[in-house]
C-alpha cells in the first residue's frame, strides 16, 4: 500500500479528509486545554485552602455534572444543528475560563471557582455527542475505526501535553494564565468547527413524530439502546474498563508501594497506563479489521483484566508499568470498538440521545470504581482487590462473548 494511499481503516486513511481533520484540530486544542485547565483548578484551589477536600471537590465539580446531566447534552445534540452547538458550547466555555481567570487573580471567595467548573461542564455536556454523531458523516464507513482512533489518541497526547503545559504556565505565571489559556484554546476549538462547511453533516436524522419534551427525548435515547441488546453489552464493556480505572485510581497506591517505587511511583503506573492507551490507538484499526471481532473483545477485556491479579506479585518497578500499560490498551480498544459500534448500527436520529446515556454511565464507572476500591481492601485486602478487580473484567468478556449473548451480530458490523 503506498502513501498515497493507506490502509482503510487507520488513522492515516481517515486524516484525508479535509473536513475531518478540521474536528480532529479543534479536539486536539480543546484536549489539551482541558487537562491543562484540571491542573490549574485543583492548583489555585488548593492554594488557597490548603485542604484536599476543597481540591477534591473542585475536581468532582468537572465530572459530576456530566454524569448528571449528560443525557440534556444529547438531547440538544439531536435537537439542532450539531455545527451550531458545537460552536456555541466552545464560546459558553471561553466565557467561563475568563471568569474563572478572573476569579484566581481576584480575591473573590474559592467556592466561586468550582460553581465555574461546573457550570463549564454543563455547558460542554452536547459537544462530545456532537463530535461522535458528525464524524461517521465526515469520513466513510471504511475509515470509521482510523477516525475514532484518531480522536482517542488525541486524548492520550492531551493527557501527556496538557499538563505539561499547566506546569510551565504555573512555574511562570499563575493559575489566571492557565485558565486564560484554556480560553483560547476554546476560541481555536470554535474557529476549527467553523472551517467545516455547513451542511447535511451537522444535521439530526429526521425524527420521528413523538410529543416533544426532555424526558420523552432521553426516553427515545434509551429506547434505541434496548432495542439492540449487543449495544447494550458493548456499553457494558466500555462500563466495566471505567470501572477497573476507578479502581486502579487506589489500587495503584499500594501497587507502587509493592514494586518499590514509592509514593511518587504512582504517578508513574497511570503515565504507563497514559501510553498503552496511545500504543493501543495505533493497534486499533488492525483489530478491527480481524475477522473475528468478537475476539478482539474478549482479548481487550482480557488485557484489562489479566494484569491486575499480577500486579500484587510484582516486585520490580518497569514490569508493574508494564502491566498497568498493558490494560490501557485493552481498555482504549474496547473504548474504540464500542463507539464505532454504536456510530454504525444505532439510529442517526437518535444517535445524540443514546451516546448521552452512554457516554455518562461510562463516567459514572469511574466513580464507582473509586469508592468500591476502598471497600473491597478492607474486606479481601489489597491483593484480593486486584484480584476481584481482573477478575471482574475478565468475567464480564466471557459473559458478553457466551453464544446466547449473541454479540456477534454486532462485533462483525464492526469489523
Amino acid at each position: 500500500m503506498t502513501k498515497q494511499n493507506p490502509h482503510s481503516g487507520t488513522i492515516r486513511a481517515a486524516l484525508r479528509y479535509p473536513a475531518f481533520r478540521w474536528l480532529l484540530a479543534g479536539l486536539a486544542v480543546s484536549q489539551i486545554g482541558d487537562w491543562l485547565y484540571n491542573l490549574a483548578l485543583v492548583t489555585v484551589v488548593y492554594q488557597r485552602t490548603h485542604s484536599t477536600m476543597w481540591a477534591g471537590a473542585a475536581a468532582a465539580a468537572r465530572v459530576v455534572p456530566m454524569v448528571a446531566l449528560g443525557p440534556l447534552g444529547g438531547v440538544l445534540a439531536d435537537r439542532f444543528d450539531r455545527r451550531q452547538v458545537m460552536v456555541a458550547c466552545d464560546a459558553a466555555r471561553l466565557v467561563l475560563m475568563l471568569a474563572l481567570a478572573f476569579v484566581a487573580g481576584t480575591h473573590l471567595p474559592v467556592a466561586i471557582i468550582p460553581l465555574i467548573a461546573a457550570a463549564a461542564t454543563v455547558a460542554g455536556s452536547p459537544y462530545l455527542p456532537c463530535a461522535s454523531a458528525v464524524t461517521p458523516a465526515l469520513v466513510p464507513d471504511a475509515d470509521l475505526p482510523g477516525a475514532n482512533a484518531a480522536r482517542s489518541a488525541l486524548t492520550g497526547l492531551g493527557i501527556i501535553a496538557g499538563p505539561a503545559l499547566g506546569g510551565v504556565l504555573l512555574l511562570f505565571g499563575s493559575p489566571a494564565l492557565a485558565f486564560a489559556a484554556n480560553a483560547v484554546t476554546f476560541g481555536l476549538s470554535a474557529l476549527a468547527v467553523l472551517a467545516i462547511p455547513a451542511g447535511k453533516a451537522f444535521r439530526p436524522g429526521q425524527r420521528r413524530e413523538r410529543p416533544s419534551g426532555l424526558l420523552n427525548d432521553v426516553a427515545d435515547g434509551a429506547a434505541a439502546l434496548r432495542a439492540r441488546p449487543e449495544a447494550l453489552g458493548l456499553v457494558g464493556a466500555d462500563i466495566m474498563c471505567s470501572l477497573v480505572y476507578g479502581m486502579q485510581t487506589v489500587l495503584l497506591i499500594d501497587v507502587a508501594g509493592r514494586a518499590g517505587l514509592g509514593l511518587h511511583g504512582y504517578g508513574y503506573l497511570f503515565a504507563g497506563l497514559g501510553a498503552g492507551a496511545l500504543a493501543g490507538t495505533a493497534l486499533a484499526s488492525r483489530a478491527l479489521r480481524c475477522p473475528h471481532p468478537r475476539a478482539v473483545l474478549c482479548a481487550g477485556l482480557a488485557a484489562v483484566g489479566l494484569p491486575m491479579p499480577l500486579l500484587a506479585v510484582v516486585h520490580w518497578g518497569p514490569a508493574a508499568i508494564a502491566l498497568t500499560a498493558v490494560t490501557g490498551v485493552g481498555a482504549i480498544l474496547v473504548e474504540i470498538l464500542t463507539e464505532t459500534s454504536l456510530q454504525r448500527t444505532l439510529p442517526a436520529d437518535a444517535f445524540g440521545r443514546a451516546y448521552g446515556l452512554a457516554l455518562p454511565a461510562s463516567l459514572a464507572g469511574i466513580v464507582v470504581g473509586s469508592l468500591l476500591a476502598p471497600l473491597l481492601i478492607s474486606v479481601l485486602g489489597a491483593t484480593g482487590a486486584l484480584i476481584a478487580c481482573g477478575g471482574g473484567a475478565i468475567g464480564y468478556g466471557l459473559l458478553l462473548t457466551a453464544p446466547r449473548r449473541r454479540p456477534g451480530v454486532l462485533l462483525a458490523r464492526a469489523g
